[in-house]
C-alpha cells in the first residue's frame, strides 16, 4: 500500500508519513506492517534487513483507547522485535451543518385575490457551471413579508466545501396547481452568508424578465438571512475514540429443526475440517465486531433445547455452562462454548426469540449515557413460535440500544423474519411502532459462494449483517441527545523533544 520515510540511526522512529485509508466498520480490513534497515539506496526490500512485522485489523487501531495501538513486533523467532504504534484519525470531510433563517421584505403581489404564497429554492452550483437544488422552504401563505422557519443542511449538500462556490435562490409564489410564480432571484455564497445577520446579507430579489422590461424597475423584493450557525455534526467514529463500547451477544438456535448434529445434513454438523453454517456465522461477524469492545469479553448464549442434568427446555441459557457470568473470551471463546454445548445438550424447541431478546434488553437498560451500545446477533434456521412476545420485545427494546441481526442458515422461508426486519413496514406491538429499525435479517443462503470459498462467503454475511450498524448507532445517540465523550489527548512518544527550527 505504501511506505514511511527512512529515518536514520534510531532504534525509536516516529514516522511522519501518514496512509490514507478508506474505513467500512462492516468489513474486516487486514492491514500488515513491515519493518526494514535500511543498508542501501535500492527500493529492493530483499536488499535490506527484515526487523519484523505486525499484523492487525483497521477496526482493531480504530477500536483501540484513542484509535492508538500497541502491539509486539513479531517476526523473527526467539527475538524480540520491539513494539509497533499505530494511531488513526478520521478525516474532516466537511461535516459541518449549517442552522440558517430568512425572511423576505415587500415580495411582489402574484396571486389576483389575494398576496403571494412565497417559498424559497436553494440552488448549489456545479463544477460544470450548472445549478442542482439542494433545498426548499415551507410555503409561507398569504404575505408579502414572510419568515421561514430556520432549516439545517450539511455544507456539503449547499456548497461541497467550497465555501466561494455560487449558491443561487430562486423565489417563487405557490399555486395549488404546480405552476408556481417566479417572483425572482438573487446569488450568494457560504462565505458571504457566514458573516450572518449584516447590511451583508440583504439580497435584492431579481426578476430579469421585468428588468429588461421596465426602465424603472429596482427589484421584486428584498431576501435577508435572519440567523446562522455552524454545528459539527458528529460521527460514528467520535464516539468510538470517545471510549464508546459495542458490547456484542450471540445467541443460537438449538431446536430440533436443525438436525442430529452428528449427522452431515445437520446444519450444527461437527465436521473436523471445516466450520459449519453456525460456526461460519459466528466467526465471520464476531471477528469484527469484538474489536470495538476492549475486554473482548462476548455473552454467548442458546435457546431451544433441553439441558442436563434434568431435561429442562430453556431458551435463555449459557454456552459456557454459567448462568451468572455467560462470557466468553473473544469470538474464539465463543465458538469453544458453541461446540461443548453441542455435546451436553439436546435439541429441542420451539423457537422462541423473546427471552433473549429481553435478557440483553435488561443489561441495555442500566446504561444511561453513550459509553456503551448494545448489539445482538441471533442465528436461526427456522420459522419464530413466539412472533407477538418477538415483536412485543423489539418494540421495548427501542427504548435502549438493543439492535438485533438475525442471520437465518438452512433452506426454511423466513418471511417472519423478513416482516421483523422493517424495512417495508415498521415492528409493531399492540399499536405502538418502533421507533427506529433496529432488525436486521439476511439469509446465509444468498452469501454463500458458489465456488465452495468459504472465506469469501464469511466476508459477504459480514458485510451486510453489519452494514447498518453506523447509522442505527448514531440514530440512537442522536435520539437521546448522547454526545461523545471527549477522546483522550493525543499521544506523544516519551522522551521526544520537539525540536524549533529558527
Amino acid at each position: 500500500f505504501g511506505r514511511t520515510e527512512v529515518i536514520d540511526n534510531t532504534l525509536n522512529p516516529d514516522f511522519v508519513k501518514k496512509f490514507i485509508i478508506d474505513y467500512f466498520f462492516e468489513e474486516r480490513q487486514n492491514l500488515r506492517f513491515d519493518l526494514y534497515d535500511v543498508d542501501s539506496k535500492s527500493t529492493n526490500l530483499a536488499k535490506h534487513d527484515f526487523l519484523g512485522q505486525m499484523f492487525c485489523t483497521l477496526g482493531e487501531i480504530v477500536g483501540s483507547q484513542a484509535s492508538r495501538l500497541e502491539k509486539p513486533v513479531t517476526g523473527i523467532p526467539g527475538k524480540n522485535c520491539g513494539i509497533i504504534i499505530v494511531t488513526a484519525e478520521e478525516l474532516s470531510n466537511c461535516r459541518d451543518a449549517v442552522l440558517m433563517q430568512f425572511c423576505a421584505n415587500k415580495l411582489d403581489k402574484k396571486d389576483f385575490f389575494g398576496k403571494s404564497d412565497p417559498f424559497l429554492v436553494f440552488y448549489r452550483s456545479n463544477e460544470d457551471g450548472s445549478f442542482i437544488i439542494c433545498h426548499k422552504t415551507e410555503v409561507v401563505k398569504n404575505t408579502l413579508n414572510p419568515v421561514w422557519q430556520a432549516f439545517k443542511i450539511p455544507v456539503r449538500a449547499l456548497c461541497n466545501g467550497d465555501y466561494d462556490r455560487t449558491i443561487k435562490v430562486e423565489v417563487y409564489d405557490w399555486d395549488r396547481d404546480g405552476s408556481h410564480d417566479f417572483i425572482g432571484e438573487f446569488t450568494t455564497s457560504y462565505r458571504e452568508l457566514s458573516r450572518g445577520q449584516s447590511q451583508f446579507n440583504v439580497y435584492e430579489v431579481i426578476n430579469p424578465k421585468k428588468k429588461g422590461k421596465k426602465k424603472k424597475y429596482l427589484n421584486s423584493g428584498t431576501v435577508t438571512l435572519l440567523s446562522f450557525l455552524v454545528e459539527t455534526e458528529v460521527s460514528f467514529l467520535d464516539f468510538i475514540k470517545g471510549g464508546t463500547q459495542i458490547n456484542f451477544t450471540v445467541a443460537i438456535d438449538f431446536t430440533a429443526s436443525n438436525g442430529n448434529p452428528s449427522q452431515p445434513t445437520s446444519l450444527h454438523y461437527m465436521n473436523p475440517y471445516q466450520l459449519n453454517a453456525y460456526g461460519m456465522a459466528l466467526k465471520a461477524v464476531g471477528e469484527i465486531i469484538q474489536d470495538y469492545d476492549s475486554d473482548k469479553m462476548i455473552p454467548a448464549l442458546g435457546f431451544g433445547a433441553k439441558l442436563p442434568p434434568d431435561g429442562r427446555v430453556c431458551h435463555e441459557f449459557a454456552l459456557n455452562g454459567n448462568p451468572q457470568n455467560p462470557y466468553c473470551n473473544g469470538i474464539d471463546g465463543v465458538m469453544e462454548a458453541y461446540y461443548r454445548s453441542l455435546k451436553s445438550v439436546q435439541l429441542y424447541g420451539p423457537t422462541n426469540f423473546a427471552p433473549v431478546i429481553n435478557h440483553v434488553a435488561r443489561y441495555a437498560a442500566s446504561v444511561k449515557d453513550s459509553s456503551q451500545y448494545f448489539v445482538l446477533l441471533m442465528i436461526t434456521d427456522g420459522v419464530i413460535s413466539d412472533m407477538a412476545q418477538t415483536k412485543e420485545a423489539i418494540v421495548n427494546g427501542l427504548k435502549i440500544s438493543n439492535v438485533d441481526y438475525y442471520c437465518g442458515l438452512g433452506p426454511a422461508e423466513f418471511d417472519a423474519m423478513i416482516e421483523l426486519d422493517g424495512d417495508e413496514v415498521r415492528v409493531s406491538s399492540r399499536g405502538r411502532f418502533a421507533e427506529r429499525d433496529i432488525v436486521q435479517f439476511v439469509p446465509f443462503r444468498d452469501y454463500i459462494d458458489r465456488s465452495g470459498n468459504h472465506i469469501l462467503s464469511m466476508a459477504r454475511l459480514a458485510k451486510d449483517v453489519l452494514a447498518e450498524i453506523p447509522d442505527q448507532f448514531l440514530l440512537y445517540m442522536r435520539s437521546r441527545g448522547f454526545k461523545p465523550f471527549p477522546a483522550p489527548p493525543p499521544y506523544t512518544p516519551a522522551g521526544h523533544l520537539l525540536q524549533t527550527q529558527i
